[in-house]
Protein backbone atom coordinates (compact mmCIF):
# COMPACT_ATOMS: atom_id res chain seq x y z
CA UNK A 1 0.00 0.00 0.00
CA UNK A 2 1.19 3.62 -1.15
CA UNK A 3 2.28 5.45 1.98
CA UNK A 4 0.18 8.75 2.43
CA UNK A 5 3.12 10.92 2.71
CA UNK A 6 4.39 9.93 -0.62
CA UNK A 7 1.11 11.23 -2.34
CA UNK A 8 1.63 14.65 -4.34
CA UNK A 9 -1.10 17.47 -3.31
CA UNK A 10 -3.13 16.60 -6.61
CA UNK A 11 -3.04 12.80 -5.86
CA UNK A 12 -3.69 13.41 -2.07
CA UNK A 13 -7.02 15.61 -2.75
CA UNK A 14 -8.58 13.43 -5.08
CA UNK A 15 -8.36 10.75 -2.23
CA UNK A 16 -9.38 13.39 0.34
CA UNK A 17 -12.38 14.74 -2.04
CA UNK A 18 -13.62 11.00 -2.83
CA UNK A 19 -14.20 10.66 1.12
CA UNK A 20 -10.88 7.60 0.81
CA UNK A 21 -8.79 9.63 3.31
CA UNK A 22 -9.17 12.02 6.18
CA UNK A 23 -7.20 15.21 6.24
CA UNK A 24 -5.99 14.10 9.76
CA UNK A 25 -5.04 10.96 8.32
CA UNK A 26 -2.61 12.33 5.88
CA UNK A 27 -1.08 14.80 8.58
CA UNK A 28 -0.92 11.89 10.93
CA UNK A 29 1.23 9.74 8.28
CA UNK A 30 3.50 13.16 7.32
CA UNK A 31 3.84 13.51 11.16
CA UNK A 32 4.89 9.62 11.28
CA UNK A 33 7.40 10.43 8.34
CA UNK A 34 8.97 13.33 10.37
CA UNK A 35 9.52 11.40 13.58
CA UNK A 36 11.26 8.52 11.45
CA UNK A 37 13.61 10.71 9.67
CA UNK A 38 13.86 14.17 11.00
CA UNK A 39 16.71 13.15 13.18
CA UNK A 40 19.17 12.61 9.94
CA UNK A 41 17.41 14.83 7.80
CA UNK A 42 16.84 18.33 9.88
CA UNK A 43 14.84 20.03 7.30
CA UNK A 44 12.78 21.68 10.36
CA UNK A 45 13.26 24.35 12.75
CA UNK A 46 10.34 24.16 14.61
CA UNK A 47 7.25 21.67 14.39
CA UNK A 48 3.45 22.84 14.45
CA UNK A 49 1.65 19.51 15.34
CA UNK A 50 -1.10 20.88 17.43
CA UNK A 51 -2.03 23.60 15.02
CA UNK A 52 -1.62 21.21 11.99
CA UNK A 53 -3.79 18.69 14.07
CA UNK A 54 -6.62 21.45 14.51
CA UNK A 55 -6.30 22.44 11.07
CA UNK A 56 -6.82 19.19 9.60
CA UNK A 57 -9.56 18.39 11.64
CA UNK A 58 -11.10 21.15 10.52
CA UNK A 59 -11.10 20.48 6.97
CA UNK A 60 -12.60 16.90 7.90
CA UNK A 61 -15.47 18.53 9.32
CA UNK A 62 -16.11 20.62 6.53
CA UNK A 63 -15.92 17.49 3.83
CA UNK A 64 -18.47 15.57 6.46
CA UNK A 65 -20.94 18.48 5.80
CA UNK A 66 -20.64 18.25 2.49
CA UNK A 67 -18.83 21.62 1.76
CA UNK A 68 -16.38 21.22 -1.17
CA UNK A 69 -12.84 22.12 -0.48
CA UNK A 70 -10.27 23.78 -2.73
CA UNK A 71 -7.72 22.16 -4.11
CA UNK A 72 -4.73 22.74 -1.53
CA UNK A 73 -7.25 22.56 1.96
CA UNK A 74 -5.71 20.06 4.10
CA UNK A 75 -2.27 19.93 2.47
CA UNK A 76 0.80 19.14 4.34
CA UNK A 77 3.12 21.83 3.39
CA UNK A 78 7.04 23.18 4.97
CA UNK A 79 7.58 26.64 5.17
CA UNK A 80 11.07 28.12 5.13
CA UNK A 81 11.21 30.39 8.05
CA UNK A 82 12.26 33.30 6.52
CA UNK A 83 8.75 34.31 6.31
CA UNK A 84 6.92 36.23 9.48
CA UNK A 85 4.11 34.16 11.19
CA UNK A 86 1.96 35.08 13.29
CA UNK A 87 3.04 34.14 17.16
CA UNK A 88 5.16 31.29 15.66
CA UNK A 89 8.80 32.54 15.97
CA UNK A 90 10.44 33.27 12.70
CA UNK A 91 14.52 33.15 12.88
CA UNK A 92 15.74 33.30 9.27
CA UNK A 93 18.10 30.76 10.77
CA UNK A 94 20.09 33.14 12.96
CA UNK A 95 21.09 34.22 16.33
CA UNK A 96 20.31 37.61 15.63
CA UNK A 97 16.72 36.38 15.58
CA UNK A 98 16.37 33.79 17.86
CA UNK A 99 13.77 34.78 19.79
CA UNK A 100 11.76 36.62 17.11
CA UNK A 101 8.03 36.34 17.18
CA UNK A 102 6.38 38.02 14.74
CA UNK A 103 2.68 39.82 15.51
CA UNK A 104 1.77 39.53 11.46
CA UNK A 105 1.95 36.77 8.96
CA UNK A 106 3.82 37.80 5.78
CA UNK A 107 1.24 37.87 2.53
CA UNK A 108 2.21 34.35 0.92
CA UNK A 109 1.49 32.89 4.81
CA UNK A 110 -2.26 34.25 4.80
CA UNK A 111 -2.56 33.25 1.70
CA UNK A 112 -1.83 29.60 2.08
CA UNK A 113 -4.30 29.98 5.32
CA UNK A 114 -6.73 31.26 3.44
CA UNK A 115 -6.36 28.33 0.64
CA UNK A 116 -6.19 25.66 3.69
CA UNK A 117 -3.03 24.47 3.63
CA UNK A 118 -1.75 23.48 7.06
CA UNK A 119 1.90 24.62 7.77
CA UNK A 120 3.59 21.40 9.43
CA UNK A 121 6.52 23.36 10.26
CA UNK A 122 9.11 26.36 9.28
CA UNK A 123 12.30 24.79 7.58
CA UNK A 124 16.06 25.25 7.79
CA UNK A 125 17.92 27.50 5.60
CA UNK A 126 21.80 29.44 5.26
CA UNK A 127 21.62 32.34 7.96
CA UNK A 128 19.69 34.81 5.86
CA UNK A 129 19.00 33.03 2.71
CA UNK A 130 22.61 33.64 2.49
CA UNK A 131 24.25 30.35 1.19
CA UNK A 132 23.97 27.49 -1.27
CA UNK A 133 24.52 23.97 1.07
CA UNK A 134 22.11 25.25 4.29
CA UNK A 135 25.42 24.77 6.02
CA UNK A 136 25.56 28.15 7.06
CA UNK A 137 22.47 27.66 9.64
CA UNK A 138 22.87 28.92 12.72
CA UNK A 139 21.41 25.45 14.02
CA UNK A 140 23.28 23.04 11.80
CA UNK A 141 22.87 21.78 8.43
CA UNK A 142 19.91 20.30 6.67
CA UNK A 143 20.81 16.74 4.96
CA UNK A 144 20.18 15.27 1.30
CA UNK A 145 17.60 12.77 1.09
CA UNK A 146 18.82 10.94 -1.69
CA UNK A 147 22.39 11.06 0.34
CA UNK A 148 22.95 11.56 4.09
CA UNK A 149 26.25 12.90 3.52
CA UNK A 150 25.53 15.70 0.51
CA UNK A 151 24.17 19.02 1.21
CA UNK A 152 20.45 19.34 0.29
CA UNK A 153 21.03 22.91 -1.61
CA UNK A 154 20.41 25.96 -0.31
CA UNK A 155 19.33 28.60 0.65
CA UNK A 156 16.15 26.57 0.62
CA UNK A 157 17.53 23.44 1.81
CA UNK A 158 15.34 22.88 4.66
CA UNK A 159 11.99 22.86 2.18
CA UNK A 160 13.56 21.37 -0.48
CA UNK A 161 14.84 18.17 2.04
CA UNK A 162 11.31 17.81 3.30
CA UNK A 163 9.63 17.79 0.59
CA UNK A 164 12.28 15.56 -1.22
CA UNK A 165 12.21 13.47 2.08
CA UNK A 166 8.84 13.16 1.92
CA UNK A 167 7.96 15.22 5.09
CA UNK A 168 5.66 17.23 3.56
CA UNK A 169 3.68 17.27 0.55
CA UNK A 170 4.32 20.92 -0.51
CA UNK A 171 7.41 23.36 0.04
CA UNK A 172 7.83 27.10 0.21
CA UNK A 173 11.68 28.64 -0.60
CA UNK A 174 12.69 31.79 -1.55
CA UNK A 175 14.70 32.38 -4.32
CA UNK A 176 17.47 35.75 -4.35
CA UNK A 177 20.63 33.67 -6.88
CA UNK A 178 19.05 30.39 -7.21
CA UNK A 179 17.74 29.15 -3.34
CA UNK A 180 14.48 27.40 -4.69
CA UNK A 181 15.74 25.89 -8.01
CA UNK A 182 19.81 24.82 -6.89
CA UNK A 183 17.96 22.63 -3.77
CA UNK A 184 15.16 21.27 -6.23
CA UNK A 185 17.93 20.37 -8.77
CA UNK A 186 20.02 18.83 -5.72
CA UNK A 187 16.50 16.90 -3.99
CA UNK A 188 15.19 15.66 -7.10
CA UNK A 189 11.85 17.69 -6.91
CA UNK A 190 10.21 20.74 -9.25
CA UNK A 191 11.13 24.29 -7.64
CA UNK A 192 10.14 27.56 -9.83
CA UNK A 193 11.25 31.30 -9.00
CA UNK A 194 8.57 33.39 -10.18
CA UNK A 195 9.05 36.67 -12.07
CA UNK A 196 9.86 39.53 -9.40
CA UNK A 197 6.90 40.88 -8.60
CA UNK A 198 4.74 38.40 -9.30
CA UNK A 199 4.40 36.98 -5.72
CA UNK A 200 4.33 39.43 -2.94
CA UNK A 201 7.10 40.03 -0.55
CA UNK A 202 5.52 42.09 2.53
CA UNK A 203 6.58 39.64 5.23
CA UNK A 204 9.36 38.18 3.83
CA UNK A 205 12.52 39.25 5.90
CA UNK A 206 14.80 40.79 3.36
CA UNK A 207 18.27 39.90 2.02
CA UNK A 208 18.79 41.41 -1.43
CA UNK A 209 15.37 43.68 -2.27
CA UNK A 210 15.64 43.78 -5.82
CA UNK A 211 15.95 39.78 -6.21
CA UNK A 212 14.35 37.89 -3.39
CA UNK A 213 11.48 36.71 -4.61
CA UNK A 214 8.87 33.57 -3.08
CA UNK A 215 7.88 30.76 -4.75
CA UNK A 216 6.88 26.52 -4.61
CA UNK A 217 8.85 23.86 -3.96
CA UNK A 218 6.72 20.43 -4.67
CA UNK A 219 7.00 16.71 -6.07
CA UNK A 220 6.06 17.05 -9.39
CA UNK A 221 4.87 20.50 -11.86
CA UNK A 222 0.99 19.97 -11.19
CA UNK A 223 1.48 21.12 -7.88
CA UNK A 224 3.65 24.12 -8.40
CA UNK A 225 0.62 25.08 -10.72
CA UNK A 226 -1.34 24.53 -7.82
CA UNK A 227 0.85 26.33 -5.03
CA UNK A 228 1.06 29.43 -7.58
CA UNK A 229 -2.21 29.86 -7.68
CA UNK A 230 -2.89 30.14 -4.36
CA UNK A 231 0.42 32.53 -3.45
CA UNK A 232 0.37 34.28 -6.62
CA UNK A 233 -0.99 38.16 -7.59
CA UNK A 234 -1.44 41.51 -6.45
CA UNK A 235 -1.08 42.56 -3.16
CA UNK A 236 -1.45 46.40 -1.97
CA UNK A 237 0.98 46.06 1.28
CA UNK A 238 3.90 45.23 -1.49
CA UNK A 239 4.46 48.53 -4.29
CA UNK A 240 6.87 45.95 -5.98
CA UNK A 241 3.72 43.42 -6.57
CA UNK A 242 2.62 43.48 -10.37
CA UNK A 243 -0.70 44.91 -9.81
CA UNK A 244 -2.42 42.20 -12.16
CA UNK A 245 -4.58 39.55 -11.47
CA UNK A 246 -2.75 36.31 -11.64
CA UNK A 247 -3.63 33.76 -14.14
CA UNK A 248 -4.54 30.19 -13.68
CA UNK A 249 -1.30 28.07 -13.87
CA UNK A 250 -2.93 24.85 -14.52
CA UNK A 251 -5.42 25.83 -17.27
CA UNK A 252 -1.55 25.01 -19.93
CA UNK A 253 -0.71 21.68 -18.46
CA UNK A 254 -1.26 19.16 -20.84
CA UNK A 255 -1.09 21.08 -23.74
CA UNK A 256 0.96 19.97 -26.76
CA UNK A 257 4.53 21.71 -26.85
CA UNK A 258 4.99 20.87 -31.22
CA UNK A 259 6.83 23.96 -32.28
CA UNK A 260 7.71 25.54 -28.79
CA UNK A 261 10.78 27.15 -29.50
CA UNK A 262 13.79 26.43 -27.09
CA UNK A 263 17.27 28.20 -27.14
CA UNK A 264 20.12 26.58 -25.75
CA UNK A 265 23.03 29.00 -24.67
CA UNK A 266 26.34 28.35 -24.45
CA UNK A 267 27.25 30.24 -21.93
CA UNK A 268 25.31 27.72 -19.54
CA UNK A 269 27.21 24.75 -20.45
CA UNK A 270 31.10 26.59 -20.43
CA UNK A 271 32.12 29.65 -18.47
CA UNK A 272 35.34 30.86 -16.98
CA UNK A 273 36.10 28.84 -13.91
CA UNK A 274 33.21 26.35 -14.02
CA UNK A 275 32.68 23.55 -16.73
CA UNK A 276 29.58 21.54 -16.13
CA UNK A 277 30.01 18.11 -15.43
CA UNK A 278 29.66 15.52 -17.93
CA UNK A 279 27.13 13.20 -16.34
CA UNK A 280 25.00 16.61 -15.74
CA UNK A 281 25.01 17.87 -19.74
CA UNK A 282 24.76 14.25 -20.76
CA UNK A 283 20.98 14.67 -18.89
CA UNK A 284 20.17 17.55 -19.80
CA UNK A 285 20.84 16.94 -23.81
CA UNK A 286 19.11 13.99 -23.26
CA UNK A 287 16.28 15.62 -21.94
CA UNK A 288 16.61 18.24 -25.05
CA UNK A 289 16.12 15.56 -27.21
CA UNK A 290 13.35 14.09 -25.61
CA UNK A 291 11.79 17.49 -26.56
CA UNK A 292 12.93 17.43 -30.13
CA UNK A 293 10.89 14.37 -30.15
CA UNK A 294 7.86 15.78 -28.59
CA UNK A 295 7.87 18.57 -31.38
CA UNK A 296 10.15 21.55 -29.93
CA UNK A 297 12.33 23.13 -32.19
CA UNK A 298 15.90 23.52 -30.27
CA UNK A 299 18.88 26.10 -31.33
CA UNK A 300 21.92 26.91 -29.55
CA UNK A 301 22.18 30.85 -28.51
CA UNK A 302 24.47 33.27 -26.92
CA UNK A 303 23.84 35.42 -24.09
CA UNK A 304 26.90 37.19 -23.91
CA UNK A 305 26.68 39.00 -20.90
CA UNK A 306 25.64 36.32 -18.95
CA UNK A 307 29.41 35.17 -18.14
CA UNK A 308 29.43 38.95 -15.81
CA UNK A 309 26.92 37.49 -13.83
CA UNK A 310 28.61 35.97 -10.63
CA UNK A 311 30.64 39.00 -10.45
CA UNK A 312 27.59 41.60 -11.20
CA UNK A 313 25.70 39.15 -8.39
CA UNK A 314 28.24 39.36 -5.93
CA UNK A 315 28.56 43.43 -5.71
CA UNK A 316 24.23 44.26 -5.96
CA UNK A 317 23.30 41.27 -3.45
CA UNK A 318 25.95 41.74 -0.80
CA UNK A 319 25.08 45.95 -1.28
CA UNK A 320 20.90 45.44 -0.53
CA UNK A 321 22.23 43.30 2.56
CA UNK A 322 24.20 45.63 3.64
CA UNK A 323 21.51 48.27 4.26
CA UNK A 324 19.09 45.70 4.99
CA UNK A 325 20.89 44.28 7.74
CA UNK A 326 21.60 47.39 8.94
CA UNK A 327 18.70 47.87 11.08
CA UNK A 328 19.92 44.41 13.72
CA UNK A 329 22.15 46.46 15.47
CA UNK A 330 20.90 45.07 19.21
CA UNK A 331 18.97 48.53 19.42
CA UNK A 332 15.71 48.40 17.80
CA UNK A 333 15.97 44.82 16.45
CA UNK A 334 17.63 41.37 17.29
CA UNK A 335 19.92 40.09 19.27
CA UNK A 336 21.38 42.32 22.25
CA UNK A 337 24.79 41.56 24.12
CA UNK A 338 24.89 42.34 27.65
CA UNK A 339 27.40 43.93 30.26
CA UNK A 340 29.34 46.12 27.47
CA UNK A 341 30.52 49.18 28.90
CA UNK A 342 28.90 51.59 25.89
CA UNK A 343 26.58 51.78 23.01
CA UNK A 344 29.37 51.25 20.41
CA UNK A 345 30.46 48.23 21.79
CA UNK A 346 26.83 46.47 22.70
CA UNK A 347 25.99 46.94 18.91
CA UNK A 348 29.27 45.61 18.22
CA UNK A 349 29.15 42.55 20.28
CA UNK A 350 25.63 42.31 19.32
CA UNK A 351 26.39 42.08 15.80
CA UNK A 352 29.60 39.88 16.10
CA UNK A 353 27.56 37.12 18.07
CA UNK A 354 24.44 37.65 16.35
CA UNK A 355 25.69 37.02 12.93
CA UNK A 356 27.22 34.09 11.66
CA UNK A 357 30.64 34.20 9.34
CA UNK A 358 28.96 33.94 5.62
CA UNK A 359 26.33 37.26 6.74
CA UNK A 360 29.13 39.00 8.13
CA UNK A 361 31.29 38.34 5.04
CA UNK A 362 28.53 39.44 3.05
CA UNK A 363 27.75 43.28 5.02
CA UNK A 364 31.45 43.98 4.75
CA UNK A 365 31.83 43.76 0.85
CA UNK A 366 28.19 45.30 0.57
CA UNK A 367 29.60 48.15 2.83
CA UNK A 368 32.89 48.44 1.30
CA UNK A 369 31.18 48.96 -2.59
CA UNK A 370 28.75 51.57 -1.09
CA UNK A 371 31.34 53.51 0.52
CA UNK A 372 32.63 57.29 -0.65
CA UNK A 373 35.41 56.54 -3.52
CA UNK A 374 33.97 53.21 -4.49
CA UNK A 375 30.61 53.07 -5.23
CA UNK A 376 30.94 54.14 -8.54
CA UNK A 377 33.39 51.89 -9.38
CA UNK A 378 31.27 48.89 -8.18
CA UNK A 379 28.10 49.06 -7.31
CA UNK A 380 27.19 51.63 -10.34
CA UNK A 381 28.94 49.75 -12.96
CA UNK A 382 27.47 46.55 -11.60
CA UNK A 383 24.04 48.03 -12.02
CA UNK A 384 25.18 48.88 -15.42
CA UNK A 385 25.99 45.70 -16.35
CA UNK A 386 22.94 43.81 -14.76
CA UNK A 387 20.95 46.45 -17.71
CA UNK A 388 23.16 44.70 -20.13
CA UNK A 389 22.02 41.00 -18.75
CA UNK A 390 18.94 41.71 -18.91
CA UNK A 391 18.72 43.00 -22.60
CA UNK A 392 20.07 39.72 -23.70
CA UNK A 393 17.37 37.56 -21.96
CA UNK A 394 15.04 40.37 -23.71
CA UNK A 395 17.01 39.75 -27.22
CA UNK A 396 16.88 35.73 -26.61
CA UNK A 397 13.04 35.98 -26.06
CA UNK A 398 12.33 37.99 -29.46
CA UNK A 399 13.47 34.39 -30.93
CA UNK A 400 12.58 31.75 -28.21
CA UNK A 401 9.24 30.54 -25.86
CA UNK A 402 12.02 28.91 -23.63
CA UNK A 403 15.90 28.84 -22.39
CA UNK A 404 16.97 25.66 -21.28
CA UNK A 405 20.38 24.68 -19.09
CA UNK A 406 21.63 22.74 -16.38
CA UNK A 407 19.84 24.43 -12.87
CA UNK A 408 23.77 23.66 -11.28
CA UNK A 409 26.83 22.11 -12.89
CA UNK A 410 27.23 19.35 -10.45
CA UNK A 411 24.98 17.53 -8.54
CA UNK A 412 25.31 17.77 -5.22
CA UNK A 413 28.54 18.31 -3.50
CA UNK A 414 29.26 16.31 0.19
CA UNK A 415 28.69 18.11 3.29
CA UNK A 416 31.76 20.12 4.42
CA UNK A 417 33.74 20.08 1.04
CA UNK A 418 33.27 23.59 0.03
CA UNK A 419 32.22 25.40 3.24
CA UNK A 420 36.07 26.77 3.82
CA UNK A 421 36.18 27.94 -0.01
CA UNK A 422 33.57 30.74 -0.47
CA UNK A 423 34.64 31.80 -4.08
CA UNK A 424 33.55 27.56 -4.98
CA UNK A 425 30.61 27.58 -2.89
CA UNK A 426 29.31 30.78 -5.06
CA UNK A 427 29.88 28.68 -8.42
CA UNK A 428 27.24 26.24 -7.33
CA UNK A 429 24.76 29.38 -7.89
CA UNK A 430 25.91 30.48 -11.84
CA UNK A 431 23.27 28.52 -13.47
CA UNK A 432 20.93 30.39 -11.78
CA UNK A 433 22.29 33.75 -10.50
CA UNK A 434 21.88 34.95 -14.69
CA UNK A 435 17.74 35.08 -13.76
CA UNK A 436 17.69 36.79 -10.98
CA UNK A 437 19.85 39.79 -12.20
CA UNK A 438 17.08 39.73 -15.06
CA UNK A 439 13.99 39.10 -12.91
CA UNK A 440 12.39 36.86 -15.14
CA UNK A 441 11.10 33.28 -14.01
CA UNK A 442 12.82 30.33 -14.16
CA UNK A 443 12.07 26.36 -13.19
CA UNK A 444 13.78 23.47 -12.22
CA UNK A 445 12.86 20.08 -12.60
CA UNK A 446 14.30 16.47 -12.21
CA UNK A 447 15.70 15.45 -15.52
CA UNK A 448 17.80 12.24 -14.87
CA UNK A 449 21.09 10.81 -12.42
CA UNK A 450 24.51 11.36 -12.87
CA UNK A 451 26.39 8.75 -9.65
CA UNK A 452 22.95 8.33 -8.56
CA UNK A 453 22.05 11.61 -7.22
CA UNK A 454 19.38 14.06 -9.43
CA UNK A 455 20.20 16.54 -12.21
CA UNK A 456 18.40 19.74 -12.12
CA UNK A 457 16.81 20.79 -15.72
CA UNK A 458 16.13 24.57 -15.63
CA UNK A 459 13.83 26.33 -18.33
CA UNK A 460 13.56 29.71 -18.24
CA UNK A 461 11.13 32.46 -19.81
CA UNK A 462 10.03 35.96 -20.15
CA UNK A 463 8.76 38.07 -18.13
CA UNK A 464 5.33 36.63 -16.86
CA UNK A 465 6.02 33.55 -18.70
CA UNK A 466 5.30 30.92 -15.98
CA UNK A 467 2.53 29.46 -17.89
CA UNK A 468 4.47 28.67 -20.69
CA UNK A 469 7.16 27.24 -18.26
CA UNK A 470 5.08 25.01 -16.62
CA UNK A 471 3.51 23.45 -19.46
CA UNK A 472 6.81 22.87 -20.94
CA UNK A 473 8.16 21.13 -17.70
CA UNK A 474 4.56 19.13 -17.84
CA UNK A 475 5.06 18.27 -21.04
CA UNK A 476 8.52 16.91 -20.43
CA UNK A 477 7.87 15.35 -16.94
CA UNK A 478 5.10 13.18 -18.27
CA UNK A 479 7.17 11.87 -21.46
CA UNK A 480 9.83 11.08 -19.15
CA UNK A 481 8.03 9.32 -16.43
CA UNK A 482 9.81 10.86 -13.74
CA UNK A 483 10.45 9.22 -9.98
CA UNK A 484 11.79 10.21 -7.22
CA UNK A 485 13.30 8.54 -4.02
CA UNK A 486 13.74 9.08 -0.52
CA UNK A 487 15.60 8.45 2.60
CA UNK A 488 13.89 5.12 4.17
CA UNK A 489 13.50 4.64 8.37
CA UNK A 490 16.61 3.12 8.57
CA UNK A 491 18.63 6.44 6.89
CA UNK A 492 19.09 4.49 3.82
CA UNK A 493 18.73 5.64 0.00
CA UNK A 494 15.81 3.70 -1.14
CA UNK A 495 16.28 2.60 -5.17
CA UNK A 496 14.63 5.03 -7.91
CA UNK A 497 12.28 3.77 -10.67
Amino acid sequence: MTELYTLTAHAAHALLTAREVSARALLESVLARIDAVEPRLHSYLRLLPETARAQADAVDAKIAAGEAIGPLEGIPLALKDILCTTGVPTTCASRMLENFIPPYDATVVRRLREAGVIVVGKTNMDEFAMGSSTENSAFGPSHNPWDLSRVPGGSSGGSASAVGGDEALLGIGTDTGGSIRQPAAYCGVVGLKPTYGRVSRYGLIAFASSLDQVGPITKDVTDAALLMNAIAGPDPCDSTCFPEAAPDYTAGLGRSIAGLRIGVPREFFTQEGVQVDAGVERAVRTALDLYAKLGAEIEECSLPNVRFSLPTYYIIAPAEASSNLARYDGVEFGYRQTGTKDIIGMMTASRDRGFGMEVKRRIMLGTYVLSSGYYDAYYLKASQVRTLIRQDFERAFERYDVLVSPTAPSVAFPLGAKVDDPMQMYLNDICTIPINMAGIPALSLPCGYDRGLPVGLQLMGAHWAEPALLQAAYAYEQAAGWTRTAVDEAGRVTAAG
